[in-house]
C-alpha cells in the first residue's frame, strides 16, 4: 500500500477532530473517542489486502490488546481510583492548606509557584492543581493589587511541573509504557531537565516578589490527609512497582477514610468506582489508538513515516529532535498531551531503536514536549480552566508564563548538549 494512504487514518483523525472543534468553537465539545472511531473505521476500510472484516478486526484488536496498552490501562484504572479516594478523604485540601501555611509573605510569587509544583506532583494532575490554587491566587492578587493574569500564570506553570514529573500522571504512564522503561528512571531523566528550569523560574519569582507583602491565609491543616500522597511519592522513588504503589495507596485511603468518618466501606467502594469511571474515555481512547496504529503499522504506514523522518537524520540529536517535533505537532492538533503521547509513542519507540537512543530519554522527551505545548496553547483544558476561574483571557495568562517556555529551552538544550550524559 502507498505510504501516504497507509498513514491517512492519522490525518483523518486529526481532520475530524480539528474540523469538529472549529465548527463547535470549542476543542472540548468533540470527544476524542468519536474522532478515533471514525478514523479507525476508515483504517479498516482502506485495508484492501485483508478481504474478511473479521480478519481486519482481529488485526485491530491485536493492537488494542497489546501488552503495553493493557498495562497502561490497568495503571489508569488504579490511578483514577487512587485520585478519587484521596480527594474524598480531603487529601487535596490538606495538601493545599499545608502548602499555604508555610508560604512566607514576602516570597508570595515563589511560594505559590513551589506550592503548585508540589501539589501537582503529589496529585498527578495539572487541571486539579489549577482548580485548587487559581481561586486562591486570584483572590490574593485582587487583595494585594497584583496582576491577576500574572498570578494565574504562576499557578499554571507550577501545575505543569508536576504533570511532567508525577508518578501518577497519565502522561508519565503513557510515556514510560510506550517506551518500555520504568517510571523511576524516567523521573531521574526528567528531573535533570525540569529542576533547572524550576530553579531558574523560582529565582526570578523571588526577585520579582521581594517588594510584595501579601501573606495568604489558609484553613487549619488536616495533616493525616498528606499521608496518601507522601506514601505514593516515597514508595515510587524507592523503586516499588507502580501498580503495587497505587493499590497500597487506595487501601491506605480507605483506612484513613474509615478512621476519620469520611466514608464507610460502601462509600470507599463508591469512590473507587467513581475514580475508575472518570478514566473511562481515556481507557477507550487508548484501546482505539492502539488498534488504529496497528492497522497503520500493518499497512506500512509507520515504516513509511519513520523512513521519511529518518532519511536525512545522521545522528542521535536529529532523531531526538524529530521525536520532540512529532509529539509537539500532534499535541497542537489534539490539545491533549496524553493522547499525543499515546499516538506518537510507537513511532518514537521505532526511532529510538533505530538510532540507539535511550528509551528513558525518549520517554522524557515525549512527556516534556507534550506538557510544554499543552501549557502554552490557549485552547488547552488547563488554560481554559485557568482563564475561566480567574476571569481573564487565556492569551493574557500565556503572555505571563515563565516556566513552560523556560522548560522548553532547557529541554532543547538537553538534546543538543546531550545531558544528562548518562541517558544520552
Amino acid at each position: 500500500m502507498n505510504g501516504w494512504l497507509a498513514l491517512s487514518p492519522l490525518f483523518v483523525f486529526l481532520a475530524v477532530y480539528l474540523a469538529g472543534s472549529i465548527i463547535a468553537h470549542d476543542f472540548y465539545k468533540v470527544p476524542v473517542a468519536a474522532a478515533f472511531i471514525i478514523a479507525s473505521a476508515y483504517a479498516l476500510i482502506i485495508t484492501r489486502d485483508v478481504p474478511k472484516t473479521d480478519d481486519k478486526v482481529a488485526i485491530f484488536s491485536e493492537g488494542a490488546g497489546n501488552r503495553n496498552v493493557l498495562l497502561m490501562i490497568w495503571i489508569f484504572v488504579l490511578a483514577g481510583a487512587f485520585a478519587s479516594t484521596a480527594k474524598d478523604i480531603g487529601a487535596i485540601d490538606a495538601t493545599v492548606n499545608a502548602t499555604l501555611h508555610v508560604l512566607p509573605g514576602n516570597l508570595i510569587y515563589a511560594g505559590l509557584f513551589l506550592a503548585a509544583c508540589f501539589i501537582s506532583m503529589a496529585i498527578g494532575t495539572s487541571v486539579g492543581t489549577i482548580v485548587a490554587l487559581v481561586p486562591i491566587a486570584s483572590g490574593i492578587a485582587a487583595e494585594a493589587g497584583i496582576s491577576i493574569p500574572f498570578m494565574t500564570a504562576i499557578i499554571v506553570g507550577g501545575a505543569f511541573f508536576g504533570d511532567n514529573l508525577s508518578f501518577i500522571s497519565d502522561t508519565t504512564v503513557a510515556a514510560t509504557k510506550s517506551q518500555g522503561c520504568s517510571m523511576r528512571d524516567k523521573f531521574h531523566v526528567n528531573l535533570w531537565i525540569a529542576a533547572p528550569a524550576a530553579i531558574l523560574v523560582t529565582a526570578l519569582y523571588v526577585v520579582l516578589g521581594l517588594s510584595v507583602q501579601a501573606a495568604p491565609s489558609a484553613a487549619p491543616v488536616q495533616w493525616l490527609g498528606l499521608v496518601p500522597y507522601l506514601l505514593v511519592i516515597g514508595l515510587a522513588l524507592a523503586g516499588m512497582n507502580v501498580i503495587t504503589v497505587l493499590a497500597l495507596g487506595i487501601g491506605v485511603n480507605g483506612i484513613i477514610g474509615w478512621c476519620t468518618g469520611a466514608y464507610d466501606f460502601v462509600g470507599w467502594m463508591a469512590s473507587i468506582g467513581g475514580g475508575i469511571g472518570s478514566m473511562g474515555e481515556l481507557i477507550i481512547v487508548s484501546l482505539l489508538a492502539g488498534g488504529m496504529l496497528e492497522i497503520i503499522r500493518y499497512n506500512g504506514g509507520l515504516q513509511f513515516i519513520i523512513d521519511g523522518l529518518t532519511r536525512r537524520i545522521a545522528g542521535r540529536r536529529p532523531a531526538a529532535l524529530s521525536i520532540a517535533a512529532l509529539v509537539s505537532l500532534v499535541n497542537l492538533c489534539t490539545a491533549n498531551n496524553t493522547i499525543a503521547i499515546i499516538t506518537v509513542g510507537p513511532l518514537a519507540k521505532d526511532i529510538t531503536q533505530r538510532f540507539g537512543l535511550d528509551p528513558r530519554k525518549t520517554a522524557s522527551i515525549l512527556d516534556t514536549f507534550s506538557c510544554l505545548v499543552q501549557g502554552i496553547i490557549p485552547y488547552g483544558a488547563q488554560m481554559l480552566m485557568a482563564s475561566g476561574l480567574a476571569g481573564v483571557s487565556a492569551v493574557a495568562i500565556i503572555s505571563n508564563l515563565y516556566y513552560p517556555f523556560t522548560l522548553g529551552i532547557v529541554a532543547l538544550l538537553s538534546i543538543l548538549l546531550r545531558f544528562p550524559r548518562k541517558y544520552s
